[in-house]
């Protein structure tokens, strides 16, 4: 009942939309049309700052200008209007937003109490005869009071006899303000909007040997701010700013998105204050409900050095264990410097998805991992997964307490084995990694360790081809 109720409501809706415009034919409004330049920066949480110029005919003294076609997640109270041709004299009175946008529903619930007019048609003769009513609610339905009796639903088509100045049927920015001489001005409207958002997404696939890469980067941009930004100038900053959290945004109903791939040049980066700035060296459409990718950057024959990592924990060098684990997985991890050909810029926060090619010559999916903000020189490591053809069986040998009465001065020594399997046709070496807790001291050890770091002890054990190689040791903790 509630779709036909709109669907009668359209012709009705037209014709008050004329009549509506006429009821404020004192505001100057201004269009896409005046539009001839447009630049959008986007930053990482969701926030863009948005510069719309517009050439726009104003009369001298006061003017109540409708800058139409804004975003629907403008923050109102960031927007800053300026006079480029005249700015001298040029003073704002009063700016509103208005984002309830005309609807058949919308417009119904504003003439609550008002009257309309409901227009019916005769089945048999198709003539139409108009009466009077006051709409008395609209909650669930429609309620309708005639001369003599109260209806509900819509008999007929409604026909309203304007529209309610607040109700647009776009989001429309109402200022207020002075103008020191008429004619065309060079007006600039910019404003911090929500609704647009972008990220690095990267793929990268690595050579047979697991040795070189080649990297792609992309920046996927998304539109659900709603508006449309045609050719606009886009610049991107990566980085992490420092935001004053007090409103929610605007609620939007989930949108569909359509990906569109970008054609070169690649974005060139700059330095902005603690943060880098993407500048995209052409123009570029951002319609709304709508996500797209721009080349980013793009790197051949990248070096990189793959590891096989068994990681334990340091909760069992304080108390008994026995088996510590059976079949334990070995992570597989790559890493690559930032530097080189291609590389050497700052890589914004991102996923990177790695491939490589089977016997086919197909790419087929490896492992992804997510990487932070990383500047250049900097190492990029991935984890991307187990390794299947190796695994490790671990247990604790020995353990005795040596000393301690309290939680401070306990001495605890414990001895481990780790065993590690390879199934592949070609050797590999496997790090093992130990957190050591407390105060250590290796007591003995099958092969010399390194230590990381303070509380670090590592192995480089070489496991032979479809073979096993056993680790050992004893350490010696204090609390």
């Amino acid at each position: 009942m509630k779709n036909k109720l709109l669907n009668t409501m359209v012709a009705g809706l037209m014709a008050a939309s004329h009549a509506g415009w006429a009821a404020q034919g004192d505001e100057i409004v201004s269009t896409a049309a005046d539009q001839h330049s447009v630049a959008v920066t986007i930053y990482n949480d969701n926030l863009a700052l948005v510069k719309d110029a517009r050439r726009v005919r104003l009369a001298r003294d006061i003017n109540r200008l409708a800058w139409r076609e804004v975003s629907a997640q403008m923050r109102p109270e960031t927007a800053q209007l300026r006079n480029l041709s005249s700015p001298a004299g040029f003073r704002l009175l009063e700016q509103n937003f208005d984002f309830d946008l005309l609807t058949p529903q919308k417009l119904l619930e504003k003439y609550a109490g008002r009257e309309v007019g409901v227009i019916r048609t005769h089945p048999a003769t198709g003539a139409e005869s108009r009466e009077a009513a006051t709409v008395l609610a609209t909650n669930g339905g429609v309620v309708l009071k005639f001369s003599d009796r109260i209806e509900t639903g819509v008999p007929g088509r409604l026909a309203f006899p304007g529209v309610p100045e607040a109700l647009r049927d776009k989001p429309t920015l109402v200022v207020s303000l002075v103008n020191p001489s008429a004619g065309t001005q060079n007006l600039e409207l910019s404003y911090l909007a929500g609704g647009l958002s972008w990220r690095a997404d990267y793929v990268a696939e690595l050579n047979a040997k697991d040795d070189r890469l080649d990297l792609n980067g992309w920046v996927t941009l998304t539109n659900q701010s709603g508006a449309t930004y045609p050719d606009a100038k886009l610049q991107l900053v990566a980085g992490d700013l420092n935001r004053v959290r007090d409103a929610q945004p605007l609620p939007r109903a989930a949108m569909a998105m359509a990906v569109k791939e970008a054609d070169a040049p690649e974005m060139q980066q700059e330095s902005l204050f603690e943060y880098h700035l993407y500048t995209l060296q052409r123009p570029t459409t951002l319609a709304e409900n709508q996500t797209k990718q721009v080349a980013l950057m793009s790197a051949t024959r990248v070096p990189v050095k793959k590891e096989f990592l068994l990681e334990g924990a340091n909760y069992y060098y304080s108390g008994q264990y026995g088996e510590l684990g059976q079949k334990m997985k070995v992570g597989v991890f790559v890493e690559f410097d930032n530097k080189g050909e291609g590389l050497g810029i700052p890589l914004p926060r991102g996923v990177i998805r790695m491939y490589k090619q089977d016997s086919q010559g197909n790419a087929q999916f490896v492992g992804e991992d997510r990487i932070d903000h990383t500047p250049k020189n900097e190492s990029v490591r991935l984890k991307l997964g187990d390794a299947f053809d190796l695994t490790a069986d671990k247990k604790q040998t020995a353990f005795r307490k040596l000393a301690g009465t309290s939680r401070y001065n306990y001495v605890f020594e414990s001895a481990y084995e780790i065993v590690l399997k390879n199934a592949k046709p070609e050797a590999v070496m496997v790090t093992v990694r130990e957190p050591m807790p407390g105060d250590w001291t290796m007591a003995s050890e099958s092969q010399p360790h390194t230590k990381a770091a303070s509380g670090t002890a590592e192995w480089q054990v070489k496991v032979p081809a479809e073979g096993r190689a056993t680790l050992s040791y004893r350490v010696r903790v204090m609390y």
